[in-house]
């Protein structure tokens, strides 16, 4: 994504999420539980358990829960069964959102999803309404007092990223999702470290939002809706001054 406003995007996420942990432990088992029982138990053939494992360890979710919950998915112990789903829709503004889900009632989730867009301005529109603006890829940033700007570009590059952009106080490398874990791999061994990796889906095209009340709209419907038990990600193509975000933090 290019502009100034995604990693501003992420710090307000990420900080959300960082003062409810108990909520994001309980999102990440059922991300791993259903990894393992589409992919199988092993990290070794099974990249998406791979990378959510490599997520909660950096929770510093503890070793006992990650085992449980790959065992639950395999069948190696009792568990709820949970359905991927995935909703389109619209925020203020004309903003696209997209919202993936994992729950074990797919009727009381779709009920309660609708029921948060409408009354925070929003609304539910049908499969692949907005799903073909956002392209699944890998995101990674890193700070620029962490490395110089050639040698980061090189080692990702080299490993297999398809993008890299210098932002004023960040680098952020793009990779397609097959290639993001050799591209984090690459900078762990050259003892980059980096502040955000994932695999993320990036819209193709942004909608700007400068009127404060309207990104005061957009950010309270991404919250609550990322707030939801069953929701684990929230994607939304908002492009919000980074004057305008600081102040809804």
């Amino acid at each position: 994504m290019s502009g100034h406003s995604k990693w501003a995007t992420i710090k307000h996420k990420k900080g959300a999420l960082d003062a409810k942990r108990g909520a994001l432990f309980t999102k990440i088992i059922k991300e791993i539980t259903v990894a393992a029982r589409n992919g199988g138990g092993s990290v070794d053939t099974n990249p998406r358990l791979r990378t959510v494992i490599a997520k909660a360890k950096e929770a510093n979710m503890p070793s006992d829960n990650i085992e449980r919950a790959v065992k639950k998915g395999t069948g190696e112990l009792p568990g709820v069964t949970y359905e991927e789903v995935t909703y389109e829709g619209y925020a203020t503004a004309g903003v696209a959102i997209m919202i993936e889900a994992l729950t074990d009632n797919k009727n009381r989730t779709t009920a309660e999803i609708r029921n948060i867009l409408e009354k925070k301005g929003g609304s539910m529109s049908g499969a692949g309404s907005v799903s073909w603006q956002f392209l699944k890829k890998g995101f990674i940033v890193v700070k620029k007092s962490a490395i110089g700007e050639e040698k980061l570009m090189t080692i990702a590059l080299d490993a297999g990223a398809s993008d890299f952009v210098t932002q004023d106080e960040t680098y952020e490398i793009t990779t397609e999702p097959h290639d993001f874990e050799a591209v984090k791999k690459a900078l762990l061994d050259a003892g980059v470290p980096t502040e955000s990796a994932e695999v993320t889906r990036i819209p193709s095209s942004m909608v700007k939002v400068q009127d404060p009340a309207a990104a005061k709209s957009v950010m309270g419907l991404v919250d609550v809706l990322e707030e939801h038990e069953d929701v684990q990600n929230v994607y939304a193509n908002f492009d919000i001054p980074d004057e305008i975000l600081q102040g809804l933090t």
